[in-house]
């Protein structure tokens, strides 16, 4: 599912600017966007949030709700 895969890509762009700013001190995210109250910062971060929370859904889908057959013992 495509929205699937753009909230784990987020998710992980997120991951990776949390792991810069607790190893380097170094926001990628408010460097190239014009700092951290920037508006395109925020929109980012919103983003990233978000895509975070619709992760979470990836945790409790079954295979069926993707098309794959359940496993038989």
């Amino acid at each position: 599912m495509f929205i699937d895969k753009l909230a784990m890509i987020l998710a992980i762009i997120g991951a990776l600017n949390w792991g810069g700013i607790g190893l380097f001190e170094f926001d990628t995210v408010a460097f190239f966007c014009g700092g951290q109250l920037a508006i395109l910062s925020r929109i980012i971060y919103t983003l990233v949030g978000l895509a975070g929370l619709w992760c979470i859904t990836l945790l409790f889908r079954t295979g069926e709700e993707h098309g794959h057959a359940p496993h038989t013992a």
